[in-house]
């Protein structure tokens, strides 16, 4: 793989101490970016800076930002990453089931993000990118949730780009399809053939590929790529 085009940068990624965001840690540290990421608890890969914060209370995203100002310099690429799940049907799911999955994964990003763009505006320079999944165009049973706050993170990077587009700010989109994380192993195998058959490429995506995805749209290689939506899920939602 060729390495892109990359100028040191600070990078800061919500929701980083497992899963996805574990990884994007990892990847933007060995690519050589100074690394922060959030969380409520737990602790980043080692070489990133861990910061207490969350992604409901704007005055905790403020306190991270100010510390990881003062650690690392200003935040330039901004990956927003934390989200949550509360699965169930529709004709069971509250009124707080729905809402706290879109204050949590939507309304989060946003205050991450307006947090981010004030830094990003004064060096017209930044780097937005929305961590959403294939369920936020092409749906899912049970997730009416996680659904409408996965899409709608598709109209806030759209938005971002038009309103500070100008600026030398890119919003781009990322969404992974099944990914190998503790959650899916946790899955009995014969679900996990069922769900491979649903998926062209025939297997589940490492942690790792959307990571250098997402590192890639951090680039300098990328710097003409906004409003964009990358699916990362092997084929699995097409034309969606």
């Amino acid at each position: 793989m060729t390495t892109p085009t990359t100028t040191p940068r600070t990078v800061l990624i919500t929701g980083g101490n497992r899963g996805i965001g574990f990884s994007l840690a990892e990847e933007f540290i060995a690519q050589g970016y100074r690394v922060a990421v959030t969380a409520r608890s737990g602790e980043g890969p080692a070489g990133a800076l861990t910061v207490r914060a969350d992604v409901t209370d704007s005055a905790s995203i403020d306190a991270a930002f100010t510390e990881v100002e003062a650690a690392l310099g200003p935040v330039e690429v901004v990956v927003a990453n934390a989200g949550m799940t509360r699965d169930m049907l529709l004709l069971r799911m509250s009124e707080d089931d729905f809402t706290d999955v879109i204050d949590t994964n939507l309304t989060g990003a946003f205050r991450v993000v307006k947090r981010a763009s004030k830094g990003m505006l004064k060096a017209r320079f930044g780097r937005v990118i929305l961590i959403s999944s294939v369920v936020g165009l092409y749906g899912s049973a049970g997730q009416v949730n996680y659904s409408a706050s996965k899409a709608g993170l598709v109209g806030l990077a759209r938005s971002i780009t038009r309103e500070l587009g100008a600026r030398g700010i890119t919003a781009n989109v990322v969404a992974p399809g099944f990914i190998e994380t503790e959650m899916t192993a946790e899955l009995p195998d014969a679900l996990q053939a069922e769900y491979k058959k649903s998926i062209p490429a025939g297997r589940f995506a490492s942690p790792t590929e959307v990571a250098r995805v997402v590192a890639w749209l951090a680039s300098d290689d990328a710097g003409y790529i906004s409003g964009a939506v990358i699916p990362v899920d092997g084929g699995l939602g097409m034309g969606h």
